[in-house]
């Protein structure tokens, strides 16, 4: 059975940063790809970041170059580092994995596992 766990959400002022990271059981990271997704208040959910299991990462177009999302295979975890936080990035924050990436992104009906959220709010 395969359980994903966030951790390292919480709040933090515009222009602060924080990272969360996900640790996996019952699958291995470094031959399945992962990614980070959200929800904000009022909205569906959407994409944020994806590694492949080779390694390759793809972003939204919101977060390109602030966030930077990477995995630790000893640990068998991955991360997301969010940097430059802005209001709008306010948000639980989903990890997935399992699921094909395609044009750069993690459709969210193909994700086979999702982890529980954990909630990072940006305050102004």
């Amino acid at each position: 059975q395969v359980q994903l766990v966030e951790s390292g959400g919480g709040s933090v002022q515009t222009g602060g940063s924080l990272r969360l990271t996900c640790r996996a059981s019952g699958l291995i990271f470094s031959n399945t790809n992962m990614g980070w997704f959200r929800r904000a208040p009022g909205k569906e959910r959407e994409f944020v970041a994806a590694i492949t299991w080779n390694s390759n990462t793809y972003y939204a177009d919101s977060v390109k170059g602030r966030f930077t999302i990477s995995k630790d295979t000893l640990k068998n975890a991955g991360d997301l580092q969010m940097t430059s936080l802005k209001p709008d990035d306010t948000a639980v924050y989903y990890c997935a994995a399992g699921a094909p990436i395609m044009g750069g992104v993690i459709r969210a009906p193909d994700v086979r596992s999702w982890g529980q959220g954990t909630q990072v709010t940006v305050s102004s």
